[in-house]
């Protein structure tokens, strides 16, 4: 039934691709400036939010029920249960009406037309290939970090090499819970030193984001230096690493909105999140799992 599990997954992803492209955009129309800055950050919580709480629930429920199925049998449920939500209290926001440029907005462009335009818009290409890097990175911790951290453990001899169950489940716990928590936290320090930033520079936004992806990088490369000593240690680093690595995420949808115009922020959001997970999430899991 292999074929049956990918049809699933491609659904899901039909599915993520929908309120992931249209959500910012609402939320563009109904906000603006510091506002949209907090709410993006609100709605990119969820992610990491998200993320973490899979990790925690998924392995939770498998080991309760002895059966990896029953991990796949959870979020049908709460996606049906948010989808109605969605449907009943979402309101309906006029495109650019909150900006003021509702009668400026009246011409449509082709589909055609709003792509070239989209590819020539420079802080919009380099904020999605940045946004494709934070992708990759995410996608290969959530993969391998669990297991990596089970068999730093087990060169430390303070874990046993598993056989009939599956490696790392505590660390999987554990990782879920910092991912969530460090959402939190990340998403909440880019918008708060993007909101003080803007006093001092206009370039506020990829400057915080700049610092961002910097510092994470280097503590996501610490990991491995303090796994080889201490478990703790490279706890402390995936902490402050995925921190800042998050701090990206709202920053980089309000890039969006100002460098976009209201009519093509769908399209834009639609063609990034294709790009962030053609490059990034994808492919890194492989890849990593291929060069280590």
């Amino acid at each position: 039934y292999f074929w049956l599990l990918v049809l699933s997954r491609g659904l899901v992803g039909i599915g993520e691709a929908s309120y992931s492209t249209i959500a910012p955009t609402i939320i563009g129309d109904l906000f603006t400036k510091n506002t949209r800055t907090l709410m993006l950050s609100v709605f990119y919580f969820a992610i990491p939010l998200g993320s973490g709480l899979g990790y925690i629930t998924g392995s939770s429920v498998k080991q309760v029920a002895g059966d990896w199925h029953w991990a796949l049998r959870v979020s049908p449920l709460l996606g049906m249960i948010t989808g109605t939500l969605i449907l009943i209290f979402v309101p309906a926001a006029k495109r650019g009406n909150v900006e003021q440029l509702g009668g400026q907005l009246k011409a449509r462009t082709s589909w055609l037309r709003d792509m070239k335009a989209l590819i020539r818009n420079r802080s919009y290409v380099f904020s999605s290939l940045a946004t494709s890097a934070v992708s990759f990175a995410t996608g290969a911790l959530g993969m391998w970090i669990p297991l990596y951290l089970h068999r730093a453990q087990v060169v430390q001899k303070t874990a046993e090499t598993c056989d009939s169950q599956a490696c790392g489940t505590k660390d999987s716990l554990i990782f879920g819970a910092i991912t969530c928590f460090t959402g939190f936290l990340g998403v909440i320090t880019g918008a708060g030193a993007t909101k003080w930033c803007r006093l001092k520079t206009q370039r506020a936004d990829p400057l915080v984001c700049a610092v961002g992806m910097l510092g994470s990088a280097i503590f996501i490369c610490l990991i491995f230096v303090a796994a080889k000593s201490s478990i703790v240690g490279a706890y402390i680093c995936i902490f402050i690493g995925e921190t800042l690595l998050f701090s990206n995420w709202a920053i980089t949808a309000d890039i969006l909105m100002y460098v976009v115009i209201p009519t093509r922020r769908a399209t834009a959001v639609a063609l990034q999140s294709f790009t962030s997970h053609l490059l990034g999430d994808a492919g890194s899991p492989y890849l990593i799992g291929f060069v280590s």
